[in-house]
């Protein structure tokens, strides 16, 4: 869980990416108008799959630890539960 600001910087990085990229394409563009904007309307598109990609892999990968937390504590609910039982019968 301790990859959660790495993950931010991961994002804001391709964010500023995209941002830079897409400033210096407009300035040297060789295309016209409205290909230019196609061009730009694509590279957003292909952004957004991308962020969404990211934030898919990080909310797959925050529920397979909270399993692991549960299976964990169910382990030792019953670990402890257990041990009463064996107290009990001593």
């Amino acid at each position: 869980m301790g990859n959660t600001s790495n993950t931010g910087k991961v994002i804001g990085a391709i964010f500023l990416g995209a941002a830079i990229g897409g400033a210096l394409g407009i300035l040297f563009a060789p295309d016209k108008g409205s290909e230019t904007r196609k061009k730009i309307s694509k590279k957003g598109n292909d952004l957004t799959d991308a962020v969404k990609e990211k934030f898919d892999a990080i909310v797959d990968k925050f529920k397979k630890e909270v399993e692991d937390v549960k299976d964990q504590a169910t382990d030792f609910a019953e670990n402890g539960r257990s041990v009463i039982e064996k107290l009990k019968t001593s």
